[in-house]
């Protein structure tokens, strides 16, 4: 039997990869702790986030590193709420779930479409 060549594509991880690190929030300033249970990817306060990943979530390999604004609020998945996020610089949204400590003041907010 001949050796199989696996092509570069078959050989990158596509999956979740775990990141649960505090953080200073780039946009309010404010400290996050890791979430308990789970992995935080925004601000629990303002809900911002940071273009950190690239490919696949958990992956901290994106060049851009600018804000992820909020846009909006979505449940219509399976996963509960969904906060929709705009990269400031490059515009690639990404879909994050909502965090059982994230502020609800923010989330009703959001679900108004109120700038934040």
């Amino acid at each position: 039997m001949g050796s199989q060549k696996r092509s570069k594509n078959s050989q990158e991880r596509k999956n979740f990869i775990m990141k649960n690190e505090s953080f200073a929030c780039n946009y309010c300033g404010k400290e996050n702790d890791p979430l308990k249970g789970g992995c935080r990817n925004h601000c629990k306060y303002c809900l911002y986030s940071k273009h950190v990943d690239d490919k696949i979530p958990g992956d901290r390999e994106s060049k851009c590193g600018q804000l992820m604004q909020p846009l909006e609020l979505d449940n219509s998945g399976s996963k509960g709420y969904v906060i929709v996020h705009k990269c400031t610089k490059c515009g690639k949204e990404i879909r994050n779930k909502t965090a059982p400590d994230d502020s609800i003041e923010a989330i009703i907010a959001l679900s108004k479409h109120k700038e934040l």
